[in-house]
């Protein structure tokens, strides 16, 4: 029987990113799930499905950094790739003292989100969907 595909969560409060990321994660053989903010994704629990989060830092409400910090407190190891348009050096320091896979800057470079994708979940994609 074939392994189930990993379940990607993007968050991101720019729905065009989110469909588009969506769709080309889809089509490299994994699934994903996206939400517009980090409360959608914590309301949407539990976590412990999701294979890899996706999370942009510069969301409405609470940040990709504050919501890093609250997974951290609740002793979260899911793997986390962050994802920025602005590049901040104390913000990218603060998360990567947070032990996120990889920090990646918008706009996404496809090769460099799939290679960070692959070490955040140590599996190649699916060749189902």
């Amino acid at each position: 029987m074939p392994q189930t595909p990993p379940l990607i969560a993007i968050v991101d409060d720019d729905p065009s990113l989110r469909r588009a990321l969506a769709r080309w994660l889809r089509a490299v053989g994994w699934r994903a799930v996206t939400f517009a903010s980090a409360e959608a994704f914590l309301r949407a629990g539990p976590q412990r499905s999701v294979g890899c989060l996706v999370l942009d830092l510069e969301l409405p409400g609470m940040s990709g950094v504050a919501l890093l910090e609250h997974l951290e407190a609740l002793g979260s190891t899911l793997p986390v790739v962050v994802i920025t348009g602005r590049e901040d050096v104390l913000t990218r320091l603060r998360a990567t003292q947070m032990d996120v896979v990889d920090y990646l800057r918008k706009p996404l470079d496809e090769q460099a989100l799939l290679l960070a994708l692959q070490r955040a979940i140590g599996q190649q994609p699916s060749e189902e969907t």
